[in-house]
């Protein structure tokens, strides 16, 4: 049971409305995790407005799942495991790439994500080093930190609100 409540757009603030319907068209239905942030218009339209900027990266969208599931796994957020693993695959991943991704194991990027997330950003210069290797560019790994700071909100807040997940479940 959740322990914030995922608000209808009628039980929501006046200034988590416009977002709400944004999402609703985007999706054909409002995910419990915006429902949750709906509680705090700033936070909620921080979040979409974050979210929207970096879908507009050099990261192509298959990458971008990539980051939010391995992120996601490090930070034991089973919503966005879950949300991710049904995204990753609509972006063309295999159910073993979505599984690889989790673990940071798929490829170079990430690796990177799960270093990034479980270090808290500390990274040494040996790891780096092997991610400009690997063809990482200055401008992917800043875009992959990005990504990382996002999917940490998200995560952090399902881990504490504990919405109900509203995607079809993932392989564990």
């Amino acid at each position: 049971m959740p322990r914030i409540a995922a608000l209808t757009p009628d039980q929501a603030p006046a200034g988590s409305h416009a977002a709400l319907e944004a999402v609703q068209k985007t999706f054909g239905f409002i995910p419990n995790s915006i429902k949750t942030l709906a509680h705090a218009p700033a936070a909620l339209n921080a979040y979409l407005a974050l979210n929207q900027a970096l879908g507009k990266s050099s990261l192509s969208t298959a990458e971008r799942e990539v980051v939010a599931l391995a992120t996601s796994e490090v930070n034991e957020c089973n919503y966005c495991v879950t949300a991710h693993s049904f995204f990753g695959k609509k972006a063309g991943l295999s159910e073993s790439d979505v599984g690889r991704a989790r673990s940071g194991e798929l490829n170079a990027l990430a690796a990177l994500v799960r270093q990034i997330a479980q270090s808290r950003g500390q990274l040494t210069d040996a790891q780096i080093a092997a991610a400009h290797e690997a063809g990482l560019t200055d401008r992917k790994i800043v875009e992959v930190v990005a990504h990382v700071t996002l999917l940490t909100l998200s995560n952090y807040l399902n881990n504490i609100a504990d919405p109900d997940v509203d995607f079809p479940p993932s392989a564990r």
